[in-house]
């Protein structure tokens, strides 16, 4: 067994109000509960010894292991091919009775089944709390065990096979299945000193899988995309809404913390937060496939974020959130983790939080101008708090930014920031004139075209016949790849197409983009990155759109071969071809989704 498994070698399994890792050796070592950015309970794949792990294995010397989903459906299959025998783990987590509704308690379920010969399992919980800070105390009572914590607790039920047996404050066990027999093993997480759950038994959990598998079939039969990738669309779809925490309609970047860009590198962020960029075209990629209630739930909780306020920034929008909506994410490193092969420092919150990064408001406007429907249903109210930011953004676009990489270099003129002001004041413009609301016509369009003007004069290098990072540089940066799908600029406007020349000489390599160069353009951290899925997938869509077609499907197909064994993205590609970062990545899998739909598009016109 890995001490350390590839980032890739896993699957993800949730409940749309937090999910939990199992790697391809069938160990849980990534589980956050009661949501996504709370505490740790597994949190192995940040540190082997004190992380914590649920653990279902064998180890027969001869084995081989293969992941699977269930065909559109979040049950995740780990099959252990054996000299004796074959069998399977099926994990899952049934849904709250409302998931609109915040629980303490969440369920995993893991069914044990031998389909061929004898196989026996090893099971381990070693539950660590609070990161692995918070010590706990074990009560076993025969196939039955409770962790008692200080901030949470955790109760296993194993069924068949036989009983649990004491190792410290953990327990563990070995079950001996042949062909044809089922055990299963149910971990319920809850608030420290809740009532036990109900006992479970086969009826019950046969029932909780047919409920979750419906669920999902139903939810994906919803999906309006019927194109060339219709398996890799649909998954990334099914992740999106695994991501989506249900009680708010708030998205999170990732499902993970501090796995690294490079590693043994500092670059280890906390990516289990709503930013309101990758939210708002994370939702934008759902309307794209038809999925309106999700667009609907974030508008209403972005729009709540504009009522509130009083954001760390002081600014009308704060670059991310809490899954509830709480702007308070202050940074700590959590130095008694290793990190993800020794990759410290682990970082839990995020101090990027407080930075100044102008785009945000150009990706949320640019998510609800796409959906007219949404924008009406928004009413006079809403109407009126969207009209005062952009009478806000018309007076402080022109101002340095942190820009989208959230580099800690200093603040810049970032042309991708002055990009996104644009289509904050363009879809404004347009929405007020369709819908017949009431704006400062005027000042908006007099701001749109000044950031058009500006980035025209000041954001393209005659040097370089290409548009770059920002004033005054001649860096290369691929969020500009956003120009021509935002319609900033036409996909074959000279300009455009000598930009993507310059992107191709220099920031793709055999189809993968990175987003610039650090070397040139100093971020104030150490090290070096991957190639950046997003951008990846947005030179796909830049490429299908200038009609570069057989070159577009071409570096499409090829980034698809990139997923991991069960279709998942991460951050980043690593130089060898191994993903890097925060996994599975939000930002990846609605890229993708936008990629296939345009280059489907193209291909059929």
């Amino acid at each position: 067994m890995h001490r350390y498994p590839p980032i890739a070698d896993h699957g993800l399994v949730g409940d749309l109000q937090t999910c939990a890792l199992v790697s391809a050796e069938g160990v849980v070592d990534w589980f956050c509960s009661p949501r996504f950015d709370s505490p740790s309970v597994f949190g192995r794949l940040l540190d082997h010894e004190r992380g914590g792990h649920f653990s279902i294995t064998v180890d027969t010397p001869g084995t081989t292991v293969r992941q699977l989903y269930l065909a559109d459906s979040a049950v995740l299959l780990t099959r252990f091919h054996t000299p004796d025998g074959v069998g399977e783990v099926a994990d899952f987590m049934p849904l709250p009775a409302d998931p609109t509704v915040p629980t303490d308690r969440h369920t995993l379920v893991r069914v044990i089944r031998v389909v061929r010969g004898t196989v026996r399992f090893k099971v381990e919980c070693r539950p660590r709390f609070d990161y692995g800070r918070e010590p706990h105390e074990l009560v076993l009572d025969g196939a039955s065990a409770r962790f008692a914590g200080a901030s949470a607790s955790a109760h296993l039920q194993v069924l068949g096979g036989g009983p649990l047996e004491r190792d410290g404050q953990d327990v563990r066990a070995e079950v001996e299945l042949s062909s044809g027999q089922r055990a299963a093993a149910v971990l319920t997480l809850d608030a420290p000193g809740a009532e036990p759950p109900e006992p479970a038994d086969a009826t019950s959990l046969q029932a909780a899988f047919d409920a979750v598998r419906f669920f999902w079939h139903d939810w994906i039969s919803r999906c309006r995309y019927h194109g060339r990738w219709q398996q890799q669309v649909n998954r990334s779809a099914i992740t999106l809404k695994l991501l989506t925490y249900a009680p708010t309609g708030a998205p999170v970047a990732a499902a993970t913390m501090g796995l690294p860009e490079q590693v043994g590198g500092e670059r280890n962020w906390d990516y289990r937060y709503t930013w309101v960029r990758d939210a708002s075209l994370s939702v934008r990629a759902m309307v794209d496939l038809g999925f309106v209630e999700e667009a609907d739930a974030f508008r209403r909780w972005l729009g709540a974020r504009w009522q509130a306020g009083g954001t760390v920034s002081g600014e009308p929008l704060q670059i991310m959130y809490r899954v509830d909506g709480d702007p308070h994410l202050g940074e700590e490193v959590l130095d008694h983790l290793e990190g993800w092969r020794g990759s410290a420092p682990v970082r839990a919150g995020n101090g990027a939080a407080d930075q100044l990064q102008l785009d945000i408001y150009g990706e949320a406007v640019y998510a609800f101008a796409h959906a007219g429907e949404l924008t009406q249903q928004a009413g006079y109210d809403g109407w009126m708090r969207f009209a005062a930011t952009v009478d806000w953004l018309c007076g402080h676009w022109d101002r340095p930014d942190e820009g989208i990489w959230e580099t800690r270099g200093g603040r810049k003129d970032f042309t991708y920031s002055r990009l996104m002001c644009w289509v904050a004041f363009d879809r404004a413009v347009r929405m007020a004139h369709e819908y017949g609301r009431p704006a400062d016509l005027p000042r908006w369009t007099a701001a749109r075209d000044a950031v058009l003007h500006q980035v025209m004069e000041r954001g393209w290098s005659a040097e370089r016949q290409a548009f770059v990072q920002h004033y005054g540089s001649d860096v290369l940066d691929a969020s500009l790849l956003m120009m021509p799908i935002t319609r900033f600029i036409a996909p074959r406007d000279p300009r455009w197409l000598s930009t993507l020349d310059a992107m191709d000489a220099e920031l793709v390599s055999d189809s993968l983009v990175y987003r610039y160069d650090p070397a040139a353009s100093p971020d104030g951290l150490r090290g070096s990155e991957g190639t950046f899925s997003l951008c990846s997938f947005l030179y796909v869509d830049a490429l299908a759109r200038a009609g570069r077609l057989e070159q577009a499907r071409y570096a499409f197909d090829k980034m698809l071969t990139y997923a991991n064994h069960v279709g998942l993205f991460s951050e980043e590609i690593g130089p060898t071809g191994e993903q890097l970062g925060n996994f599975p990545q939000a930002f990846t899998h609605l890229a993708l989704i936008t990629a296939a739909l345009t280059l489907d598009a193209a291909l059929d016109a």
